[in-house]
């Protein structure tokens, strides 16, 4: 009787033993932990357990580039209780992410909980919804070690990049410096891009439009040629002689109208760069902000009686691939709510970039009727922005097109040419819900050929041809996918690498290389050519995709890319000279111990420095003053700084006396109706002056 009552007990004990979940994330692990069930206990890694040592190269590049691997410094607790979970767990499944870090970080709580190799412990989701999670789970499979082979190649590249040039920056230039495969590419397309806008030359031309009446109905002309022929105006004698040829009291003779119907296509849903690219134009995001909102999105958000849910499919992807359930859905939602003439019967499908994967869908909701005005009680401004932006996105792309009706209209006087173009929005389609307000009506009047027309004004108007622009995050992001260098999960913490290094910076948006970043390339430009040659690099991506493909093996791809790369390594070695970062004299004596002040390049820019460093340590801020005297205490100046987040803000050069501080520059001048100090606005189309107090405001100058 006491055996069967023993044997009861154990029995009993194992029934009772949970399966164990390991995801990254702890708000993941609670999203999921809802949806299994009790059966189950989920857990979060935090992230990554192991990692190639920070200390030292930790690669054998003579025995088959073997990886070095330890437990990374701060995560023994989290290890610790990995282990003690796995061993009371009755199974233990890894639900790290869908990609290839996702695979690899299994692989790594795999090797540390000495699973079996051949274990069906894997689980891979696209989107953490119910269904989904519980599907998943009904499919366990192996490790795939042809994706921690792909990851791990890259990561042993890259060590072997960065362990090898980031010394000889430290040796030959300054401590504190870095180089990385991607990044130095980033580097290189902003500094090729500032030496076009330097040795660009304007070049001038004139465009000529007119104010056009027929009856008491205007419109708009501008000049289009001579004789029918396209005609360029490079100075304001060819203005003149244009004007010479006409008489604008006489009428002009309509002689072609061209109605037509044009269509304006959605865009497909968003891929990761194409998301990342949308929230810097129209959201202001900096990369990495947009990808920790949709990290939080993805991973699930509390939204009151359905607890916590995920809201958006994985957000690393470069597919625009939809799921056959989420068009049927969406299909659904749009015949309900705006109408059968809005859905589109073969939505839009977007073209794969060179090289993408398509392993993933592309980012959409993980259900359209949650609604951005739904959840808007539930996200925080951030998400909610971004949540906005990918349901309108995603729901645009399954609606019809726009239509438009467009009217061209040529008008003609002894031989020169006027065009009028005009247009109206026929049917929203797509805008309904996405773009609105950006197609803007240019009605005509009912013209028809051979109408005869006046012209009231002309205005000819001289301009000059701009050099490229500097590249925003969006505009970068797309070349580097453009050149296929770089995937999904690179870009931000590439543009994030390349601002903290200060060989970069972002004025209005847009990058400036730094001196230092200057220096930084070039060396790379002379030494190692192949780092910023953009198609190396993008073979080098191919390649790796092939190693996820089980086509190519990962060490002979290391080992084809690195022995080039090491006799680089050798030659700037030998003969790399060292680079001087020479100190500008400030143009003024150390209040502390008289020698003269210098100007010294440091890890954030430029800063004024004591010449005896490091006897003196005596160092001041650069500032700018913009010749403003304080109106708060009339003794100090307003100078120019910058705040934590890199916003350029106006504060008192007598801080901490003076506490005056404004985010908007003062213009020195006094409002008249209250006396208050005047501030200089920028504003859509110009800047503008205005009182604080929102009781004064003047002209907008473009």
């Amino acid at each position: 009787m006491a055996t069967t009552t023993k044997s009861t007990t154990k029995k009993k004990k194992q029934s009772t033993k949970k399966k164990l979940v390991i995801v990254e994330s702890p708000t993941k692990a609670k999203t999921i932990q809802k949806y299994l069930g009790r059966t189950y206990r989920v857990i979060a890694s935090k992230g990554h357990v192991r990692d190639l040592p920070k200390s030292k190269m930790g690669v054998d590049v003579e025995n088959e580039f073997e990886p070095h691997y330890i437990s990374i410094r701060g995560k023994g607790d989290t290890i610790k209780e990995l282990k003690a979970e796995a061993k009371k767990a009755k199974n233990v499944y890894l639900a790290s992410d869908p990609d290839r870090e996702g695979e690899s970080i299994a692989w790594h709580i795999s090797h540390l909980l000495g699973l079996k190799e051949d274990d069906k412990n894997r689980v891979a989701f696209h989107e953490i919804t119910k269904d989904a999670v519980k599907e998943a789970f009904k499919n366990p499979r192996e490790i795939d070690m042809n994706l921690v082979d792909a990851q791990q190649a890259r990561r042993v590249l890259d060590r072997l990049v960065g362990y090898s040039i980031s010394p000889l920056l430290w040796k030959k230039v300054k401590k504190g410096l870095s180089a990385g495969r991607v990044q130095s590419i980033a580097l290189w397309l902003i500094i090729q891009r500032e030496r076009e806008i330097k040795k660009f030359v304007p070049t001038e031309y004139w465009t000529i439009d007119a104010d056009m009446k027929k009856g008491k109905d205007a419109f708009k002309a501008s000049f289009y040629g001579v004789d029918g022929k396209k005609t360029e105006i490079n100075s304001n004698d060819e203005v003149q002689a244009v004007l010479a040829k006409f008489d604008n009291k006489k009428p002009f003779n309509i002689t072609s109208v061209v109605k037509k119907e044009r269509k304006r296509q959605p865009q497909p849903p968003f891929t990761t760069s194409t998301m990342q690219q949308d929230a810097n134009v129209k959201l202001n995001f900096k990369t990495g902000k947009t990808m920790m909102a949709a990290q939080q999105l993805y991973e699930g958000i509390n939204i009151g009686k359905e607890g916590n849910q995920g809201l958006i499919t994985y957000m690393r992807t470069d597919s625009t691939r939809i799921s056959a359930l989420a068009k049927h859905e969406a299909s659904e939602f749009i015949h309900d709510e705006y109408g059968a003439e809005y859905a589109a019967t073969k939505p839009v499908k977007g073209k794969l970039p060179e090289g993408a994967q398509d392993a993933h869908e592309a980012i959409r909701p993980t259900s359209v009727k949650r609604t951005p005005a739904k959840l808007k009680p539930f996200l925080t401004n951030d998400q909610y922005k971004l949540y906005n932006l990918i349901w309108s996105r995603f729901m645009a792309s399954q609606m019809t097109p726009a239509i438009m009706d467009t009217m061209n209209v040529d008008m003609e006087q002894n031989g020169v040419n006027f065009r009028a173009n005009g247009s109206k929005l026929k049917f929203d389609g797509f805008l309904k819900v996405y773009n609105k307000g950006k197609e803007k009506d240019n009605i005509l009047p009912d013209l028809v050929k051979g109408d005869s027309i006046t012209m009231s004004k002309n205005n000819p108007d001289q301009h000059f041809t701009q050099p490229p622009a500097r590249y925003s995050e969006a505009k970068l992001i797309r070349t580097l996918e453009e050149n296929g260098v770089g995937r999904p999960s690179t870009y931000a913490p590439t543009l994030s690498t390349i601002q903290k290094r200060y060989y970069v910076k972002l004025v209005g948006r847009r990058f400036e290389p730094t001196e230092l970043g200057e220096i930084v390339n070039n060396i790379i430009e002379e030494y190692f050519p192949d780092i910023i040659n953009v198609d190396f690099t993008a073979d080098l991506e191919n390649n790796l995709d092939e190693i996820e493909e089980s086509k190519q093996n990962w060490v002979k791809v290391v080992d084809k890319y690195f022995r080039p790369f090491e006799k680089e390594v050798k030659n700037a070695e030998k003969n790399m000279e060292d680079v001087q970062i020479k100190d500008e004299p400030a143009g003024y004596n150390c209040e502390i111990c008289g020698a003269p002040m210098v100007i010294k390049m440091g890890k954030y820019g430029k800063f004024y420095a004591c010449s005896r460093f490091p006897d003196c340590r005596n160092t001041q801020a650069i500032v700018k003053k913009i010749d403003v005297t304080c109106p708060k205490c009339k003794k100090g100046d307003v100078i120019e700084r910058k705040s934590k987040k890199n916003r350029i803000f106006y504060g008192c050069s007598r801080y901490p006396e003076c506490d005056f501080v404004t985010w908007d520059k003062p213009v020195g001048r006094d409002c008249p109706k209250d006396g208050n100090f005047l501030v200089e606005k920028k504003i859509k189309g110009g800047t503008q002056v205005v009182c604080p107090n929102g009781d004064y405001e003047e002209a907008v100058q473009k």
